[in-house]
């Protein structure tokens, strides 16, 4: 994994030693999960790292992007458990519900604009 300092939180399933069974806990938080399912030969999941990593490195105040490797046999479960059929996937959850989802390429002023819409509004 890259290191893209304290500001940027990027988390891959088992690069970081993060277990699938932590996976419950990690969406389940009050904060914005951004779950990228992808896969290593992808040529759109590729095409998309760039995008993530800005979106990642901008809304580090209110999103967490964790990536996961479809291809994986790992994340199997995962895979099954969210029906993905293709990649890129993102998937935006908090507080274990999904809130947004997509597959392919999306752009970075997009994927933004539809991340600080889920961001929970703060009346008082």
């Amino acid at each position: 994994m890259k290191n893209y300092g304290t500001a940027f939180e990027r988390h891959k399933i088992n690069d970081t030693g993060m277990r699938i069974e932590d996976f419950d806990t990690i969406i389940s938080s009050d904060r914005l999960m951004l779950v990228d399912f992808y896969a290593m030969r992808c040529g759109a999941c590729r095409a998309m790292n760039y995008t993530l990593e800005r979106v990642a490195l901008t809304m580090s105040d209110i999103a967490t992007l964790i990536s996961i490797d479809t291809s994986s046999e790992e994340h199997i479960e995962l895979v099954h458990r969210y029906n993905i059929r293709r990649v890129p996937t993102l998937i935006i959850f908090r507080r274990g519900e999904s809130l947004w989802r997509m597959s392919g390429i999306i752009s970075f002023e997009r994927l933004c604009q539809i991340i600080r819409r889920q961001q929970p509004c703060n009346i008082f």
